[in-house]
């Protein structure tokens, strides 16, 4: 390589890094398939599909999940549901997180979280799966726990040993009824987290 490519090979590895510091890769946990749409661990899809429509956006599917892209006052945001279900969940958050160029430091992973009361959202910068698939199978594939992911309490008013049954459960009709506004509040969690940084996002809607 002579020293003119040398300098053209800088500033384009320059110029990418720019843009990924403001790009960021949004990951919605659920399962695919009819009969999970409706469901408390489906919520990660929900919360994305009405970002995508407050948007005006439109999810595409791709290699190992669908896609949405927008922009928002100069940052990226690029929406992900995986669709190797909830277990594979990493394989598709490491493709598109290389693909895109991604820094970790903007991923954003969408989750429902048996230990919060319903509705309660908690943003966190790093930490354990919790006894979460979707988070275990993300730790596995990116080899670490240090990004931030967006919980959303589906509490839990279940008998011991029904967990399970209660995640891939439907919302009842009280929760139903109160579900957008928590749902609309995520949304904007997500933009706040791009914009604001995670530090601020976490004051600003965290417990809420």
């Amino acid at each position: 390589m002579n020293f003119i490519e040398k300098v053209i090979s800088f500033f384009k590895s320059d110029t990418d890094n720019s843009l990924g510091m403001k790009k960021y890769l949004i990951v919605g946990l659920g399962n695919i398939g009819e009969k999970y749409l409706k469901t408390r661990h489906n919520i990660g899809f929900l919360i994305l599909d009405k970002l995508g429509e407050n948007q005006k956006v439109i999810f595409e599917t791709k290699k190992l999940g669908d896609i949405a892209r927008f922009k928002y006052k100069g940052r990226t945001f690029i929406l992900l549901k995986p669709n190797t279900y909830m277990n594979l969940s990493g394989k598709a958050v490491k493709y598109w997180q290389k693909i895109e160029k991604i820094p970790i430091e903007n991923l954003l992973v969408v989750a429902d979280d048996l230990n919060l009361p319903f509705e309660t959202l908690r943003l966190k910068s790093k930490g354990s799966a919790g006894g979460h698939n979707g988070l275990t199978s993300i730790n596995e594939y990116l080899e670490t726990q240090n990004y931030s992911r967006l919980r959303f309490g589906v509490g839990n008013n279940f008998h011991e040993g029904n967990q399970v049954h209660h995640v891939l459960g439907e919302w009842v009709p009280e929760e139903e009824k109160n579900l957008p506004e928590h749902i609309e509040k995520s949304t904007k969690a997500i933009i706040s987290f791009g914009m604001a940084g995670i530090n601020n996002t976490m004051n600003e809607f965290n417990g809420k």
